[in-house]
């Protein structure tokens, strides 16, 4: 049986379903529905820097090296931050590092305002950074905690719900972004080398200003679900005192479970973000006819994909074991990226249009695996898994590094497919494990 990853208090008043815990705890439905929004929050702030990479080559004459400096201070930010989320966490409780997070993220949204006005390439960054570390506490609290809404033993099955989403968010955050923030003007290099240095200043200044009023939007619907969870039921958590923290750390980084999951987790973000940072390059590498705007279209369907995958992976949670649900998702991701780096036409981007859906259930799963033996000591092993979204900035460096000369794009999605074997590794270990519980962590 697996072990619960944060205690979970009894439903109040007797259990429909003859004294096991319902999916959802009774009394707990509306904080859930909060707490879910939460991981739709994060995923506008990270989708939403797709839509800023092309917008600061506009508004700030940034190359895309330099543009794409973006993807590197906001993964990095989640690094460093983690950590201290969760020893928030362990101090003050979940809903205090929900409420911390919340703040950061209002914080960095609207110091894009200022950022705008002065047109400094570096405030924009900083702002960027101050937003994801409200989402790096919003992950560490909000994954863990989804668990104690209900039956432990259907926490895999909760989270890729919550997780669903998430992918909602990044499903409408490219089309927000693109509606409220690109002006629709654009003008190619020998226009804007034709324009004075007053009109050329001009256009840039409009451009940048482009983000304030989206961004001030975005702080004041934080500041509402702020608000919210400030006053919204929600499971009491017991939370450790303070002292022996790095003690703790290495006491849970001793468990296995957590281990397999932060080299897991590491490999999958990697993945993913190799995957959709290059797929539009890879559209046009096997198919040049294809338009920009085209290749972007598909990308979305595949981001619609990554939605429906994780309504479809919490339904088949209920047949399916999650760790061996995780297993064959992994499998059909090897096998297609396979595809994709050696078929070509249609069929390879089609096949890795469709890693989106089998990507759905891999971060949750890997997740709530890694923190199944934790018990009340998840607020320390949390932010571990949290941390090895790094993976997200190291890997598109090294595909672009890797797709120069011979070795083009399209065999640079070998990179992923050895992470995917990697997450599959992870699945068969697990399985084995929850299969011989007697196993040593």
């Amino acid at each position: 049986m697996p072990i619960p990853t944060i205690p979970v208090p009894p439903p109040p008043g007797p259990s429909p379903d003859g004294g096991r815990h319902p999916f959802i705890t009774p009394g707990y439905r509306t904080g859930f529905v909060v707490i879910v929004s939460l991981f739709l929050l994060w995923a506008v702030a990270n989708n939403f820097n797709d839509i800023l990479i092309r917008q600061f080559q506009k508004a700030l004459a940034l190359n895309r090296a330099e543009a794409g400096f973006i993807q590197f201070v906001f993964y990095l930010g989640y690094f460093v931050m983690a950590l201290p989320a969760g020893l928030v966490m362990r101090r003050f409780g979940y809903r205090a590092g929900i409420l911390a997070g919340l703040g950061f993220y209002a914080l960095g949204a609207v110091l894009f305002y200022p950022a705008a006005d002065v047109r400094v390439y570096g405030a924009f960054l900083g702002a960027l950074f101050v937003i994801a570390a409200g989402a790096a506490f919003l992950e560490t609290a909000a994954n863990p905690y989804i668990v104690a809404f209900g039956d432990p033993a259907r926490a895999e099955q909760r989270l890729n719900l919550a997780q669903a989403f998430n992918g909602l968010g990044a499903t409408l955050a490219p089309s927000l972004g693109a509606w409220f923030i690109f002006s629709g003007v654009e003008h190619d290099a020998a226009t804007l080398d034709a324009m004075n240095a007053a009109s050329l200043d001009a256009y840039r200044a409009a451009e940048a200003q482009m983000v304030q009023l989206p961004y001030l939007v975005l702080a004041g619907v934080v500041v509402l679900v702020a608000a919210v969870v400030a006053v919204v039921r929600l499971p009491p958590i017991a939370h450790d005192a303070p002292g022996g923290t790095l003690r703790g750390i290495g006491s849970v980084w001793r468990v296995g479970a957590l281990r397999g999951a932060v080299i897991a987790q590491f490999f999958y973000v990697g993945a993913q973000v190799g995957v959709w940072s290059f797929f539009v390059d890879f559209v046009k590498a096997i198919s040049p006819a294809t338009s920009e705007r085209q290749a972007a279209y598909y990308l979305s369907i595949s981001l619609l994909l990554f939605m429906i995958g994780r309504l479809a992976g919490a339904a088949l949670m209920q047949r399916i074991a999650a760790v061996r649900l995780l297993a064959l998702f992994a499998i059909a991701n090897i096998v297609l990226t396979l595809v994709a780096a050696f078929a070509g036409g249609t069929v390879a981007i089609g096949a890795l249009l469709l890693t989106g859906f089998f990507m759905s259930i891999m971060f949750p799963t890997i997740f709530s695996l890694g923190l199944r033996d934790l018990g009340p000591q998840a607020t320390l092993g949390a932010p571990l898994i949290i941390m090895a979204v790094i993976g997200g900035a190291l890997f598109p460096p090294l595909m672009g590094w890797l797709s120069r000369g011979a070795f083009t794009i399209q065999h640079a999605m070998l990179l992923p497919c050895l992470a995917f074997a990697v997450v599959l590794a992870f699945a068969v270990w697990m399985q084995r494990r929850v299969a011989s519980p007697q196993c040593a962590a």
